[in-house]
C-alpha cells in the first residue's frame, strides 16, 4: 500500500527549520538521503550548496528532496525585501553544514564569507552542526584540528567522521558520518 511522508512522518521535528549546507565532497550524494530522512522526521529543510558541491550532485536533486527552493548564489533576490542569507539565517533553528570540507571548516573558523553559505554561517544565531568528509590526513593535520577547535569553543556541534574506506582509497578516519548518525544528532541538538 503507498503511502505519503505525512503518513509516515514520526514528526520528530516538527515546526523545526533546517538550513543544510552542502560542500564540495564527494560525501555531498549523501546529502540527498540526509534531506529526505529530515524531511521525514517533520523539518523543513532549505539547502544551501556550494559552487564545488555542484561538481557532485545538482541542486534539483535537493529541490525535488526539500520541496524547497535551493540557495546556490549569495547574491538570490529572496522571498522579501531582505537578502537572502539574512532571510535564511533568521529563520533556521540549525544549520548543518553535511559534508563539511576542510576548506568550509577553515573559513566557518575564520569568519570568511564569500559565498552564501559561509554569509548565512556568520549571520545566524542557530545551533551549527558540522559533519566533516574528508581524506584523513586532511582531517588529521594540524590546521584542521586547530579550525575544529575553534568551531568547539564556539560550542558549535561535531558529529564525527567514521572510520573506513575513503573515495580516495585510502583507509582511515574522514568519512562522512552515517544518515542516521546526523540524524540522531540533529535530533538530540533540537529536542
Amino acid at each position: 500500500m503507498a503511502h505519503s511522508d505525512e503518513d509516515s512522518s514520526k514528526g520528530t521535528l516538527d515546526n523545526r527549520v533546517i538550513c543544510l549546507g552542502v560542500t564540495g565532497s564527494i560525501a555531498a550524494y549523501k546529502s540527498a538521503d540526509l534531506t529526505s530522512e529530515l524531511r521525514r522526521q517533520g523539518a523543513e529543510v532549505f539547502v544551501v550548496m556550494t559552487r564545488a558541491a555542484r561538481e557532485f550532485v545538482g541542486s534539483s536533486t535537493f529541490q525535488t528532496l526539500s520541496r524547497n527552493p535551493v540557495t546556490e548564489e549569495l547574491w538570490n533576490e529572496g522571498d522579501g525585501w531582505q537578502p537572502g542569507h539574512i532571510e535564511l539565517a533568521d529563520k533556521t533553528d540549525l544549520l548543518l553544514v553535511a559534508p563539511a570540507t576542510a576548506h568550509s571548516i577553515a573559513q566557518f573558523a575564520n569568519g570568511l564569507a564569500g559565498d552564501a553559505l559561509t554569509s548565512i554561517y556568520l549571520a545566524t544565531t542557530a545551533k551549527v552542526m558540522l559533519a566533516p568528509a574528508m581524506n584523513g590526513k586532511m582531517y588529521q593535520h594540524p590546521a584542521t584540528q586547530d579550525n575544529l577547535s575553534k568551531l568547539r569553543e564556539r560550542d558549535h556541534l561535531l558529529v564525527d567522521p567514521e572510520e573506513g574506506e575513503l573515495a580516495c582509497g585510502y583507509e582511515g578516519v574522514g568519512r562522512m558520518a552515517s544518515v542516521d548518525s546526523i540524524v540522531a544528532a540533529v535530533l538530540a541538538a533540537l529536542a
